[in-house]
């Protein structure tokens, strides 16, 4: 299982969209690694996830989900192995087959490639991903002085 802390940012009824809370970037390179420079060149913008819950949950509360990781692997690969296979395919068949010059062959792999990308995209929609509910934490006040103290 895959587990990640999510933060409710908006509301509608029980459903809630939710979050991902931001990772520090790593100590050891003091943030000047080639993923540091990159979120500051495209901002983090991670996408929201929208969720129905049993009861009615606050703008700022926290949730605990996991995700069945059986799926990631399989997913994985088609997402990236289906492209690559069926641009080899056509650029083969251009080559041997069709004896076609190069700037075709390119082409046909790069047709072969988004046709492979499609019919991945297609497959995985119907992937039913099993996320769960862990744990929904209440909403705390921030500790402040009491009067008297």
């Amino acid at each position: 299982m895959i587990e990640q802390t999510l933060t409710v940012t908006s509301v509608e009824g029980l459903r809630a969209f939710l979050k991902a809370d931001e990772k520090p970037s790593c100590e050891g390179c003091s943030g000047q690694c080639g993923s540091k420079i990159f979120s500051k060149l495209f901002g983090d913008k991670s996408p929201e996830l929208a969720f129905v819950f049993d009861e009615e949950l606050k703008i700022g509360q926290k949730v605990k989900m996991a995700l069945d990781d059986s799926h990631v692997l399989k997913s994985s690969l088609m997402i990236y192995l289906l492209p690559l296979i069926s641009a080899m395919i056509l650029a083969i068949f251009s080559s041997l087959l069709l004896s076609l010059s190069e700037g075709w062959q390119i082409i046909f792999a790069l047709v072969g490639g988004v046709i492979g990308f499609l019919f991945a995209k297609k497959q995985l929609e119907k992937v039913n991903y099993d996320i769960k509910l862990i744990k929904i934490y209440p909403n705390s006040l921030p500790l402040t002085q009491i009067d008297g103290d």
